[in-house]
C-alpha cells in the first residue's frame, strides 16, 4: 500500500509556511511535539543540551524565544558563544527541524517584562527555587521552601521570582527541514543570513 504523501513535498514556499506554522502553533497549543524542541549551546569543549519550552515564534523578524532562570548554567554559556542549534522532531508530521541561531540573553527589560506579564502565577514557580538550577543538595529536593512547593502562593507573592527570570531570544540563522516519507525523504535548506535563500539536500 503507498505512503500518502503531503501537498507541500516538494514546494519551497509550502515548506517554509508549514515550518512557521509549526513553530507559531506550538506556542499555544500544549500538545504540539514542536514545543519542546532541544536547545544546544556551549563550544567544541563544552557542548550542553537540555529541552526548553518555546514561548514565542516570529517569522515576521525571524526568531523563537523561550524563559530560562538567569542562574542556569547555559546563561554564561550563551553569553560566551551566541551560536547555538535548536532541534525540533515531530513523529506524527515525520519533521524534523535543525535550526542555526544567534542567541541574546535578556534581563531585567521592557523584553522579560513583557513575558513576565503573560505567565501564570503557578509557572513562576520555576522561578521561586532558594538557589539556582543545578545547585548541589545534600538530599533530594525541589528546591523550593513550603509554601511555593505547594502550591500555596499568590499570584503577588509570585512577583518574587521575577529577579530570576529571563527570556533568551534565538535569531534563527538557518532553517534545515526534514521530512520522512517511504516514497523518498527529502530535506532543504533555508539560509537567511544575507539574501535569503533555499537550497534542497540530499536527505
Amino acid at each position: 500500500m503507498s505512503q500518502k504523501v503531503v501537498s507541500y513535498y516538494e514546494n519551497s514556499n509550502e515548506i517554509e509556511k508549514k515550518i512557521w506554522d509549526l513553530l507559531t502553533n506550538a506556542v499555544t497549543d500544549r500538545s504540539s511535539e514542536f514545543r519542546t524542541p532541544v536547545f544546544i549551546c556551549g563550544n567544541d569543549k563544552d557542548l550542553d543540551g537540555r529541552v526548553v519550552v518555546l514561548r514565542k515564534a516570529d517569522q515576521k523578524n525571524n526568531f523563537i524565544q523561550y524563559h530560562s532562570d538567569i542562574r542556569s548554567s547555559k546563561i554564561e554559556k550563551i553569553k560566551k558563544n551566541p551560536n547555538c542549534s535548536v532541534l525540533f522532531y515531530g513523529k506524527k508530521e515525520k519533521i524534523q527541524l535543525r535550526l542555526k541561531t544567534e542567541c541574546e540573553v535578556n534581563f531585567n527589560n521592557q523584553i522579560t517584562k513583557e513575558s513576565w506579564k503573560k505567565t501564570g502565577h503557578v509557572s513562576r514557580k520555576c522561578y521561586l527555587v532558594t538557589n539556582g538550577p543545578g545547585t548541589v543538595s545534600e538530599k533530594p529536593t525541589s528546591g523550593l521552601n513550603g509554601k511555593f512547593d505547594n502550591f500555596d502562593f499568590t499570584k503577588e507573592e509570585s512577583e518574587e521570582g521575577y529577579k530570576n527570570f529571563s527570556v533568551i531570544k534565538c535569531k534563527i540563522k538557518s532553517i534545515e527541514w526534514l521530512y520522512l516519507t517511504a516514497k523518498g525523504h527529502r530535506r532543504a535548506l533555508i539560509n537567511f543570513e544575507g539574501s535569503k535563500k533555499f537550497a534542497w539536500l540530499v536527505p
